[in-house]
């Protein structure tokens, strides 16, 4: 007869097998695996711009397409609401947006060839009053208003004897506008397929969430664009009727500056009233530049407080220091060009990160709601 004694000896079931002690703490090993997830990240963001940089010239339109198609989507979609042909709208909406850039950018470049001379004259005079003060610095400044015309001269002097460079420029940017114009026009007229495209090939059940991701981000982008423009217009034309009532040569040009540089946040209203200031400075005088300045800080204030708040409360909205860093980056990349798409591209990237944190954050409370379920309901069960 078997003692179960002899098979499990006193002792024998509290022996567990030895397992060897982990190098590092939980905390050192989450933030290594923190840190891996980053650099993987990294990688694929660096790939991806690298890509971008490299395949220039077929990512450039398609970029300027989205800006296009998220400035008029919302007159595509009244036309349509009107019973029109899909093409017949996606037609009319580009068409209006030849005739709304064409026109713009005829306005600012008129203005600023009409005013140009005399906004360099002025700074130049602004920058030899600033150097009896300032000694080195006003030298400088002096110096680059001085040899800005003759940069510019020698670079035209320099695109006319190389013709076919200058020829090959204009192709290309001529090009690139047909391109974009096209690409409009097929993603305003399109727009319904592709989303449903992206329903067919997302994997599993993750079509709806990838396209109100999608949506969202095209809506930063709508957004941006929209509220952009309209509040460039307002400072463009508050600051050039405060610079025609101060009597400031070349204000037209000025404002057309400002509404430039309005499409690059913060930096380019900086530049445009700073320029608008020392204009003021050289021509009417000190007093006259106080005005100017007071005029350029009173718009920027309507700017921040009332006009941003109350265009752009619905869409994508970014920290400052989000937006500098995104033009630095932009500019990093791809110079003036990179300033101007980068932001928009951000808010497009902020607005897929909240709609993919309500996503999460819905899940999160769903859990929850079922595990505090679980043990209200067994014990009535039991």
């Amino acid at each position: 007869m078997r003692n179960d004694s002899d098979e499990n000896p006193p002792g024998a079931e509290g022996e567990r097998p030895w397992r060897p002690e982990p190098l590092l703490p939980v905390e050192a090993r989450r933030a290594a695996a923190w840190c891996l997830v980053t650099l993987l990240v990294a990688t694929v963001v660096a790939l991806g711009v690298w890509l971008c940089v490299e395949l220039s010239t077929a990512v450039t339109p398609v970029l300027l397409a989205l800006l296009g198609s998220g400035l008029l989507g919302p007159l595509y979609r009244r036309l349509v609401a009107m019973r029109l042909n899909r093409s017949l709208a996606a037609g009319l909406t580009c068409a209006v947006l030849v005739v709304v850039v064409g026109g713009a950018g005829y306005i600012v470049v008129s203005a600023l060839v009409d005013t140009g001379d005399q906004i360099i004259a002025s700074l130049r005079s602004a920058a030899k009053s600033l150097s009896e003060h300032l000694g080195a610095a006003g030298t400088s400044l002096d110096d680059l208003a001085s040899r800005s015309k003759q940069l510019i001269t020698k670079f035209g002097g320099s695109a006319a004897s190389g013709l076919l460079a200058g020829v090959s420029v204009v192709g290309q940017f001529f090009a690139a506008s047909i391109l974009a114009l096209l690409l409009t026009f097929f993603f305003l007229r399109d727009s319904d397929k592709a989303v449903r495209a992206l329903n067919d090939w997302a994997p599993g059940s993750s079509g709806p969430q990838l396209e109100r991701m999608a949506r969202r981000g095209f809506r930063g982008i709508e957004g941006f664009m929209r509220g952009t423009t309209f509040i460039a217009l307002i400072d463009a034309l508050c600051i050039t009727v405060g610079l025609l009532i101060l009597r400031v040569p070349g204000a037209v040009g000025l404002g057309a500056l400002v509404f430039v540089g309005a499409y690059i946040p913060y930096l380019g209203a900086f530049i445009s009233g700073a320029v608008a200031v020392l204009v003021a400075l050289a021509d009417r005088g000190f007093v006259i530049a106080l005005w100017a300045l007071g005029v350029v800080v009173a718009v920027q204030i309507l700017e921040g407080h009332v006009l941003q708040p109350m265009i752009q409360s619905r869409t994508v909205q970014m920290h400052p220091a989000t937006v500098l860093l995104a033009i630095t980056a932009g500019a990093s990349v791809a110079g003036i060009l990179g300033m101007l798409l980068s932001v928009p591209l951000v808010a497009a990237f902020s607005g897929v990160l909240h709609e993919l944190r309500v996503h999460y954050a819905a899940g999160s409370d769903s859990d929850s709601d079922s595990g505090d379920s679980g043990p209200t309901a067994s014990p009535a069960s039991s």
